[in-house]
């Protein structure tokens, strides 16, 4: 089995494990091939460390590091503290047993609590991949970085920070109809610790890394272009040196399907470079217009997937669920269960592109919160 095949069966087994978060672990299998970090927003309870964990697992022989970041937390805690025997000969080495430097995954949960005593540091090991702390220099291994929080940063100090994470994707709860699924799976991942799992070694992922860089991104080069200027006509923030990046992701879409060039649809991968949430459908929908052009085979499943929900299936959601509550006789859990997917409901028809159809069904939403209220 090739390296390629060996990573899409790591990522194959992670979506079995974790029910409706293709789109992160597909948007984690494209960073590990660039050498790019992702950071996941969302609340708790989400999977965001334990699909990181277990992907990390599949890693034969790496060393994961995963820590929750605090407004109190110290370098020794992340980095770790310094060799007191060195110390006693004068010199301030850092024992990194364990620790961030050694780690090929790393994963910082409530990234954005970074203080200022840690911040530089963490910076540069981000951006750079280099671990300096005094005199002391050293390349780090890391694989990628992932970085997590449940809510954006509001400090413009820690803009910088959210910058170092080239991907960024939003981790919400699954849809309830798939709750079973995903008691099963949970249940299912409890039961397989103890099973073998689908490695893949570091060096074939760093193979794969060395072999993006000879992706051929010239037949793409031009829309690309475009792009760019049109994301920055509209408000969007793509730097120089992000739109350079960018491309490590695009490399890495057509490596994980097999290509040495880029095709049109591999820029699905620059729906995911927003800044803040109200971006997110106006990239979606710049994005999707240009990738729809593309007919070309072996485009990645995810630029395939249209993240904008059907307007009329959605309203019929709500019709149903208005008719459910209506009907006479319900039990407590069946209250629940509706109010469940009307909070699902609700939450993805934020992502609904025409405004008129929106507004429509979020009336029609509010007006089922009404009388669920007046029986409470």
């Amino acid at each position: 089995m090739n390296k390629i095949d060996k990573l899409n069966k790591v990522l194959d087994h992670v979506k079995e494990s974790f029910i409706g978060k293709d789109e992160i672990i597909d948007l984690l299998g494209i960073c590990l091939i660039a050498g790019e970090n992702s950071f996941l927003l969302g609340p708790p309870g989400t999977a965001k460390s334990a699909i990181v964990r277990q992907l990390s697992s599949c890693i034969e022989g790496g060393n994961n590091f995963e820590y929750l970041l605090t407004r109190f937390t110290e370098p020794n805690e992340i980095f770790g503290p310094f060799d007191i025997r060195k110390l006693k000969e004068g010199e301030l080495i850092t024992n990194t047993e364990g620790m961030l430097p050694e780690a090929y995954m790393v994963f910082l949960d409530e990234i954005f609590n970074a203080n200022s005593a840690i911040l530089n540091s963490l910076l540069m090991a981000l951006n750079e991949k280099i671990f300096r702390r005094g005199k002391e220099t050293r390349k780090l291994p890391a694989l990628m970085f992932v970085g997590a929080s449940n809510v954006l940063p509001e400090d413009e100090a820690l803009n910088a920070l959210l910058d170092r994470f080239l991907i960024r994707v939003r981790c919400e709860y699954v849809n309830p109809d798939l709750m079973e699924q995903v008691l099963l799976a949970g249940r299912k991942l409890e039961v397989e610790q103890f099973n073998e799992i689908p490695q893949i070694r570091p060096d074939e992922i760093k193979e794969m890394q060395a072999l993006s860089k000879k992706v051929d991104l010239s037949p793409i080069r031009d829309q690309y272009v475009d792009l760019v200027h049109n994301l920055r006509n509209t408000g969007i923030k793509v730097s120089d040196r992000r739109a350079v990046k960018v491309q490590n992701l695009l490399a890495a879409s057509a490596v994980i399907c097999g290509r040495e060039e880029a095709i049109l649809s591999d820029l699905w991968v620059l729906k995911y470079i927003w800044d803040s949430e109200d971006q997110i459908e106006i990239l979606a929908g710049i994005i999707d217009k240009v990738i729809e052009q593309d007919s070309a085979p072996k485009a990645h499943p995810q630029a395939l997937f249209n993240i904008a929900p059907n307007a009329e299936e959605l309203m019929q959601e709500v019709t149903e669920l208005t008719s459910k509550w209506d009907s006479d006789s319900l039990s407590l859990e069946e209250q629940n269960v509706i109010k469940d997917k009307l909070r699902y409901v609700q939450n993805r028809c934020n992502w609904i592109k025409n405004t008129t159809h929106k507004d429509h069904i979020q009336s029609e939403i509010e007006s089922l919160w009404q009388k669920i209220l007046q029986m409470a």
